[in-house]
């Protein structure tokens, strides 16, 4: 019995110090740049640069489905599936925009490269493109993400918006900020494009 209860204790104070590890390392991760431009609590405007993204596309019209069938695309791409077979440093966040009829995933290219240094994916379904600088409108959520939490925060900001008198159009769109093993510490985000606001 004391065995087993010291194999229980070992395995819990294991996974643990791998959640520690883990949350540590994420944090370490480049995170696509921005500026705060103005914060109303529950929600925050931010400025976006232009970035460099790897996007696939797909009929998938739920958070779990273009997340099934999007991520190890372009996880390949980053990790050799590429011209070069040169592995890509993974960032945050990635980027899921869930339409009723073409929904994407994207990740975001690290800072140094540029579209003349970046190794073509050898999967035709990725295109790599350059996004538009814009405004965006923001809410954040912690905890594991899903279909139901996105949009009941969806429908929050978007009431925030419309109670502000801040004009919105678009889609709204899923940031996810973690790995799935990671447990404590995990971000999401909703955000929404925004009439430019100074």
């Amino acid at each position: 019995m004391k065995i087993l209860l010291a194999i229980a204790i070992g395995i819990i104070i294991m996974a643990v110090i791998f959640q520690i590890y883990i949350t540590m390392a994420s944090g370490k991760s480049e995170i696509q740049s921005y500026e705060v431009i103005r914060t109303q609590e529950p929600y925050e405007i931010r400025y976006y640069p232009p970035a460099i993204m790897a996007k696939i596309s797909s009929t998938s019209k739920s958070y779990r489905d273009l997340g099934y069938s999007g991520f190890g695309k372009l996880a390949n791409y980053i990790f050799g599936g590429n011209s070069a077979n040169k592995q890509i440093a993974m960032t945050s966040p990635v980027h899921m925009d869930i339409g009723d009829t073409l929904s994407t995933m994207s990740f975001v290219i690290p800072s140094e490269y540029t579209l003349d240094d970046l190794p073509k994916p050898n999967n035709a379904e990725i295109n790599i493109q350059t996004t538009d600088a814009e405004y965006v409108a923001v809410i954040s959520f912690g905890g594991f993400a899903s279909n139901d939490r996105i949009n009941e925060h969806q429908k929050l900001l978007r009431q925030y918006l419309i109670d502000t008198k801040i004009a919105y159009f678009g889609n709204f769109r899923f940031l996810g900020y973690n790995p799935p093993y990671q447990l404590l510490g995990r971000r999401n985000e909703i955000i929404v494009t925004v009439d430019i606001i100074q």
